[in-house]
């Protein structure tokens, strides 16, 4: 059986037209025209004022904590279900992270524990959206504008989702967006970040670019990164913007797809479809093996790979990662719903050239393991 893929890009658009312009023309480094192309329509699309494109989700993470000028002394609220980049960049500033728990339904952070969180040290909110559904945010902005707290937005997972009508990544002090292969926009590698603020703006655009000033390239005053996009990632980012309603659409049907076949299977906890302010946009099709499973996803992967299907293990928690427990943090915390899905928990394949054929593919051969146990 030929490999189902646990995502695939799709880049039959303008792709091969736009990065031939890049050829053709020469400009393949960061100067080129198609960066302030991308920054402008995915601005555009979400509805903010500039957009920064970056050479990864992780490069705009580490952008945008310096940018807000933490550092050592102040804490960082996140999720402790989340991928260790955001935890990352808070890290490497000095500031400490101080996570909660995710919710059982939606795995997205538990927002009813952030408020007991916050110190006179806290000075900023990383909200995460994970796996398809956004974080419930209204409560989020009351909190930050009630201890006047900053809101750095990861919306790397959510191309084209909305809470409550309005775009993903627009509520952010700084929001931020990766176009890795597995997104709904890809560049390959790539990233973005949005604000409405100049300032803030001009200083992630100094960050990107090893902080050089316009009036002496060579000579700096300040320390920053070389993570600047290309011209040829942002002309495969500009085609796959045009097709960004084809994509949402095509991630809804796969979900709906895979509930259908899925519903029935007592064994298994399957995405919500709906909360009271968005529908899943299913960026992947997650799936966490009920407690009385007796197989974990470990396994599960593991006969799922037997038969050439791909899948994927959930984030593990940021409060058990070895690299943190060895640095001394998060002694004595638990987080007991994060902790049950990082092992019971995995994703399917879930691109948007996922076939009707290939899901039925997956569905049998998930059933075929159940019903052996």
């Amino acid at each position: 059986m030929k490999p189902i893929l646990v995502s695939e890009p799709l880049l039959d658009g303008n792709e091969k037209k736009y990065l031939n312009e890049c050829i053709d023309s020469g400009w393949i480094s960061s100067e080129g025209p198609f960066v302030d192309r991308l920054e402008q329509q995915f601005a555009a699309y979400v509805g903010r004022r500039f957009g920064i494109a970056v050479s990864s989700g992780t490069a705009a993470l580490d952008i945008a904590v310096s940018c807000l000028g933490l550092g050592v002394g102040d804490e960082v609220i996140l999720p402790t279900f989340t991928i260790i980049s955001c935890a990352t960049a808070i890290v490497r500033c000095g500031a400490t992270p101080v996570v909660v728990d995710c919710c059982p339904d939606t795995w997205n952070m538990d927002i009813t524990q952030v408020e007991s969180k916050i110190t006179s040290q806290t000075k900023a909110i990383m909200v995460v959206h994970i796996y398809g559904l956004p974080v419930d945010m209204d409560p989020i902005l009351a909190l930050a504008s009630k201890y006047g707290l900053m809101i750095i937005e990861d919306a790397a997972e959510v191309h084209g989702q909305t809470y409550k009508n309005r775009p993903c990544g627009s509520f952010g002090e700084l929001s931020l967006f990766s176009f890795y292969a597995n997104k709904n926009i890809t560049t390959g590698e790539g990233g973005m970040i949005l604000t409405d603020d100049e300032v803030l703006a001009e200083r992630c655009r100094s960050l990107r670019n090893l902080c050089m000033q316009n009036e002496r390239r060579f000579i700096h005053h300040a320390l920053g990164w070389n993570y600047r996009m290309s011209n040829l990632q942002a002309a495969l980012g500009v085609a796959q913007l045009e097709r960004i309603d084809e994509f949402v659409a095509r991630k809804r049907q796969i979900g709906q797809c895979y509930t259908a076949l899925l519903k029935d299977l007592s064994c298994l906890q399957i995405p919500l479809a709906e909360t009271s302010y968005a529908q899943n946009i299913y960026w992947v099709y997650s799936i966490v093996l009920k407690e009385n499973t007796l197989i974990d996803a470990k396994g599960v992967m593991n006969l799922l790979r037997e038969q050439n299907i791909g899948s994927r293990p959930f984030f593990w928690p940021i409060h058990l990662q070895p690299v943190f427990l060895n640095m001394g943090l998060f002694n004595n915390v638990t987080c007991p719903i994060a902790e049950q899905i990082s092992q019971r928990g995995l994703y399917l394949p879930s691109g948007v050239t996922l076939t009707e054929q290939q899901i039925n593919q997956v569905f049998e051969s998930l059933k075929k393991i159940f019903s052996n146990l």
